[in-house]
């Protein structure tokens, strides 16, 4: 009786031993309107992993992680999301509305419906003509844009992942050095390309979504402002409102918008045909207009190279006779934009 009675506890024992913790991710979900066949979920250059979206636009995938922030790109837009093994993470998305449809359910749904809502806060948390401020004013704005981020995080903070939080603190915390940095590379750059004033312009000749190829040439008797941009890039696409309203409220005057873009792959796993494709897919999903061109080597063609463009948004403004207004133009974004057009000679 003994026997039995010790060989019941040890049944007992295996059968209520505690499950192992999962070392893995399951990631899955539904998406409507999908942009391609796949997710690409990466974390630098450290961690890809590619998900193949079934036809009615269901996945489901694992993912061997280290606990953290990963991206997750659909072929035509890109959000973030924190991953911790163990997770099972489910995603819904129709991506005609990307920022305000993405939801999340199941294990994890807390730190990642955060960063949702998140992204959507900062969208209109910076403006782009920040830059445009003196000095002073400009500090005064970045102390009260740091109180705001805190107080956001302190408000949202319930059922965040602890290295989640330790890694949006830090973030906030690098927000105002690396902010006042850009804005110093800013003005420096406006004085380097100060000299470029009246010089004549490098040329192009870019493919044309439309057909054919567009040179700078072909535009000689108009002002030219040009958008240097890519579709993987937040603030380009962030300007494009922008931009739409300032070509509307100058289409008849005596300039051209040029919409020209540096996708060479990024995005796309490296591969320059797909991200060609994307382009297109992108200027006809967001109704864009102006003259939409494609640079023939990224950012290495000569007319990138000649304006040193390094980052974008990028903005260019050419007078009729070829020549060089302002290498470093104002966004569309900028009240200063419509200042320096409506300032033109014979526009």
């Amino acid at each position: 009786m003994k026997k039995l009675l010790l060989g019941l506890s040890v049944l007992a024992v295996v059968a209520c031993k505690e499950e192992a913790p999962k070392d893995y991710v399951t990631f899955s979900g539904k998406i409507e309107n999908k942009s391609s066949d796949s997710l690409f979920v990466y974390q630098g250059r450290t961690y890809s992993k590619t998900i193949k979206i079934a036809q009615d636009g269901t996945f489901s995938d694992t993912l061997k992680v280290t606990t953290g922030m990963y991206g997750v790109y659909d072929g035509n837009e890109s959000t973030n999301i924190f991953l911790k093994n163990g997770y099972d993470l489910k995603l819904e998305l129709d991506t005609k509305e990307f920022d305000e449809s993405l939801k999340f359910t199941g294990e994890g749904a807390e730190s990642n419906n955060y960063l949702v809502k998140k992204a959507v806060m900062q969208e209109n948390l910076i403006e782009p003509s920040l830059f445009d401020l003196e000095e002073v004013e400009f500090n005064a704005k970045i102390v009260d844009l740091e109180k705001e981020m805190y107080t956001f995080l302190d408000n949202n903070i319930k059922g965040l992942d602890s290295t989640l939080v330790a890694n949006e603190k830090a973030q906030i915390t690098q927000f105002k050095p690396g902010i006042t940095g850009a804005y110093r590379q800013q003005q420096a750059r406006t004085k380097q390309f100060a000299s470029y004033v009246g010089q004549p312009s490098p040329d192009f000749n870019f493919e044309n979504v439309k057909g054919g190829k567009t040179a700078l040439a072909d535009l000689k008797g108009k002002y030219v402002y040009i958008d240097v941009w890519a579709t993987w890039c937040g603030p380009c696409l962030r300007e494009i409102p922008s931009l739409k309203e300032v070509e509307k409220d100058f289409h008849d005057k005596n300039i051209e918008f040029v919409s020209l873009s540096v996708d060479d792959g990024r995005g796309f796993k490296g591969d320059a045909a797909a991200a060609k494709e994307g382009w297109k897919k992108m200027i006809a999903d967001k109704e864009l207009g102006g003259i939409q061109i494609i640079s023939d080597n990224g950012w290495k063609s000569e007319f990138v190279q000649g304006f040193k463009i390094n980052g974008i948004p990028r903005f260019i403004l050419i007078d009729p006779a070829g020549n060089i207004v302002n290498a470093d133009a104002p966004r569309p974004s900028s009240p200063k934009l419509r200042a320096l057009l409506n300032g033109l000679d014979n526009i």
